[in-house]
């Protein structure tokens, strides 16, 4: 909205123009987010606490957190507002990518807000079956994943309708080179999908990577900070992505349109920064579901539209060490009755091994730090 105002107030007033630069509104984006955070994140947090919607904690999990139950949750919906509030405010709201990002992200949020209330208000300890919550969030992102296999190939509104006609109707089995598997490092290979293929790693990449953010979601501000850092380096992927100059000069497809996702990962960082504030240990408030499936979605979708799946999961190698620990465990125990780790998910492990929670968060942080790092590489080094 405030785009629009500001390119009208232009054609009067030249300095305005400078509004209309990309990377301005996405530091724009991340501080509105920020204050968005530090405004309403008290007020937020006091409803909860009068409200009684406190965390429940497992009795068999590490003695220290038996001191965090009763501490307000279902704080992601700051974030979610945050997010929301900024991307009406700053981004363009004519393209299509926002809006796919940003009504996966509420569409998830959505989802992880119903099971929070049932485990909490109507102290349901499943919330949501595992069928329908999963249920839920494989309709959403099969919606976006169709929608997105001919968004992102098409250069255009009037293009994207035409192929996704032309699919309908049987005569559309692949998709342009843009919309291929990029392989990180190799300037040249990529491989195919076609239409069927780039759907069915869409909705894998999206659902995998909701989950997998929220079962890293256990410890005072483990999960948000990877989020914010992944979220930061996938903003400059999309700003190359949707540059023609730079897109071509380091090898990537250009993806008109995708540049504005940067205006969203602003916002994420921001609201995931904000957020951290009030959750840092020992925390005010806990992500909840609400929080860790909404940004785990964004993070997914927004890979899939610089297509940089590969890299998001080296990025988000942590989430992914979480997620497979948890499957190891499972895996383990219905085979043999063992248990591979003293407890699942990775981090509560190393907890139970006499690392302090603290140690863990800043532990976790650093290496993704590192796998951010080493994702951004893949930018030149192709």
């Amino acid at each position: 909205m405030l785009l629009y105002l500001t390119e009208l107030l232009a054609t009067r007033i030249r300095t305005f123009n400078v509004f209309s630069y990309l990377t301005l509104r996405a530091v724009l984006a991340t501080m509105t987010a920020l204050v968005i955070s530090f405004v309403i994140g008290p007020r937020m947090i006091a409803w909860l606490t009068r409200m009684k919607i406190g965390q429940s904690v497992r009795d068999d999990g590490p003695q220290t957190h038996l001191a965090k139950a009763g501490t307000p949750t279902m704080g992601g919906a700051l974030i979610l507002v945050s997010i929301a509030i900024t991307t009406l405010l700053w981004g363009d709201l004519d393209n299509r990518f926002v809006w796919v990002v940003l009504l996966v992200t509420l569409g998830f949020g959505a989802v992880g807000w119903v099971d929070d209330w049932r485990k909490v208000v109507y102290k349901n300890p499943k919330g949501l079956s595992a069928g329908a919550k999963l249920g839920w969030q494989s309709a959403i992102a099969l919606a976006a994943s169709v929608y997105m296999a001919f968004s992102v190939s098409a250069p255009d509104n009037a293009r994207f309708i035409q192929m996704l006609f032309s699919w309908i109707q049987g005569g559309a089995n692949a998709l342009p080179a843009r919309a291929d598997l990029i392989v990180p490092f190799f300037k040249t290979m990529s491989y195919p999908l076609g239409v069927w293929g780039f759907i069915a790693l869409s909705f894998f990449v999206i659902v995998g990577t909701s989950n997998a953010v929220n079962l890293t979601d256990g410890l005072d501000g483990l999960a948000i900070m990877p989020t914010v850092m992944i979220g930061g380096a996938l903003g400059i992927f999309a700003y190359v992505m949707g540059n023609a100059i730079f897109a071509r000069y380091l090898g990537f497809p250009h993806i008109p349109g995708a540049g504005e996702l940067a205006v969203i990962c602003g916002a994420i960082a921001g609201a995931g920064l904000g957020f951290l504030w009030f959750n840092a240990y020992p925390a005010d408030v806990f992500m909840g579901d609400v929080g860790a499936l909404a940004l785990g979605a964004a993070l997914g979708t927004i890979a899939i539209v610089v297509r940089q799946e590969i890299v998001l999961f080296i990025m988000g190698g942590v989430f992914v060490v979480e997620t497979l620990s948890v499957m190891i465990q499972v895996a383990s125990f219905k085979a043999t009755g063992r248990r591979v780790f003293r407890m699942a998910p990775l981090h509560h492990h190393y907890e139970l091994k006499g690392w302090k929670e603290n140690q863990v968060v800043v532990r976790f942080w650093i290496i993704t730090m590192l796998l951010v790092l080493f994702g951004l590489s893949t930018l030149k080094l192709r």
